[in-house]
């Protein structure tokens, strides 16, 4: 048996062809480019027959589920998928766009995803109370508590990236919240513009106008005082954050994910630390913080383990 697995992001699309032990027989990362609305769900399409072709005529496998990791929300009961990022995909009406295949397709969030990837092949294997802070263009948490994911009344469980740790609220937090805004990689990379813009003194590397992430962890080793500003700044808020993820779900372990962690893996101690000054002590004492096995493949092995969990509801 093997399956189809679909990781839509901001900007790209990778799919995979799974078998049923988890091993990937091929994948592809595709961009998005200048595709908007209708244009994105033919394009997703198109993956998915391209991979039909590829299970069938060069590894002589049969697929027998498709399972799809989204961007943002996925609402299960109408089959419309909210995710600002992709143009036209305010309340996209995705499900309609991926009727006539002969056997299941699934469509579950990124966090949900994310969650379930870790489980079955990563970091998570084995875990009943386990939470996946991811951190990347946005920020948001795949929770499982007594190995059950959450998702909530909308399927919005795990938003955390709209945490407020400020007693000002300002209207930049309004399409993003207030974690996201200051310690997602964009967040870090537009904290940094404005640190080097109100510093007339500056005349360090991060007084360019155009940065990324990348940007600021390269001043970072160079000890540029605006880079240290910026993500001791990040730190302190992942940590908070993770102290109330902590106070809040009691699990057994905390796994930090997504493409910032990568290069801050480094702060792997001083994020604990932080928590440890702001979470419930006792559930502190008995919580792990791990790295993600899968990397930024999470989501898409999460894809896979739908589409087989799918699969295997069909076969029952």
């Amino acid at each position: 048996m093997s399956v189809i697995a679909v990781d839509l992001k901001t900007g790209k699309i990778t799919t995979a062809l799974f078998t049923a032990e988890g091993e990937i027989l091929e994948s592809k990362k595709r961009p998005l480019g200048d595709l908007r609305a209708t244009q994105v769900g033919r394009f997703i399409r198109s993956q998915i027959d391209d991979f039909l072709h590829k299970a069938k005529e060069e590894y002589h496998v049969r697929v027998k589920a498709i399972g799809i990791s989204v961007p943002g929300i996925y609402y299960e009961q109408s089959g419309i998928v909210w995710a600002p990022n992709i143009p036209g995909w305010r309340n996209y009406p995705l499900a309609e766009d991926l009727k006539g295949y002969p056997y299941p397709l699934k469509i579950m969030s990124d966090r949900c995803c994310h969650m379930l990837g870790e489980h079955w092949k990563g970091a998570a294997s084995g875990c009943r109370n386990v939470i996946c802070y991811s951190v990347g263009s946005g920020i948001y948490a795949g929770i499982m508590i007594d190995g059950q994911i959450l998702r909530g009344q909308s399927n919005i469980a795990g938003a955390i990236g709209w945490m407020g740790m400020d007693k000002h609220f300002e209207k930049e937090y309004r399409s993003c919240g207030f974690l996201e805004y200051h310690a997602s990689a964009t967040g870090i990379a537009r904290r940094a513009i404005e640190m080097a813009a109100g510093d007339d003194a500056y005349r360090g590397e991060l007084k360019e106008r155009d940065l990324n992430v990348q940007d600021v962890f390269n001043a970072y080793k160079n000890e540029d005082p605006i880079a240290v500003r910026v993500l001791e700044e990040a730190i302190r808020y992942w940590g908070i954050s993770i102290g109330n993820l902590i106070s809040i779900f009691n699990p057994g372990k905390i796994i930090l994910a997504g493409s910032v962690f990568g290069p801050a893996v480094q702060f792997k101690h001083q994020i604990y630390e932080e928590a440890a000054k702001w979470a419930q002590p006792i559930s502190m004492q008995e919580v792990t913080m791990d790295v993600s096995f899968l990397g930024t493949q999470a989501d898409l092995y999460g894809a896979g383990r739908l589409a087989l969990i799918a699969a295997e509801e069909i076969r029952d």
